[in-house]
């Protein structure tokens, strides 16, 4: 029986003190739904801007895939939460820049997109993940 280990790195934001980054059994890696915010200074980057807000928010999933031991490549599962449906086509334009760019294999990860409220205002993406990794 593989063990439940918590996934911590400083490449990305602190989490809140009631998860963990990310979470580690056996080969399967869930990472914690990561904002906008800068790993050093934990600020909200890039007000009103999707596109550098989802590039951001992409960086630190990929950091915390990364601590696992896995790669962004073995991500196969991405939701990403939007805050505006007209920001749509700007996150996913951004989105496939960045996975394209840190997928080798070509196979791009399965996503869902959901329009919600996010936690805080100056958010205006919100991104989660699944990774399986080789144990």
């Amino acid at each position: 029986m593989s063990t439940k280990t918590r996934i911590t790195t400083t490449s990305a934001p602190a989490p809140a003190h009631t998860f963990s980054q990310g979470v580690r059994k056996g080969g399967f890696v869930q990472v914690s739904g990561q904002g906008p915010v800068d790993p050093v200074t934990n600020e909200y980057l890039f007000p009103g801007d999707v596109a550098a807000q989802t590039t951001r928010t992409l960086e630190n999933v990929k950091a915390i895939v990364e601590a696992s031991g896995a790669t962004f490549d073995d991500v196969v599962m991405l939701r990403v939460y939007l805050t505006k449906r007209e920001d749509f086509s700007i996150m996913n334009d951004a989105y496939g820049e960045f996975v394209g760019a840190h997928t080798p294999s070509g196979v791009l990860p399965s996503r869902t997109t959901v329009f919600t409220g996010l936690p805080r205002e100056e958010m205006l993406v919100e991104i989660d993940g699944i990774a399986i990794v080789a144990d």
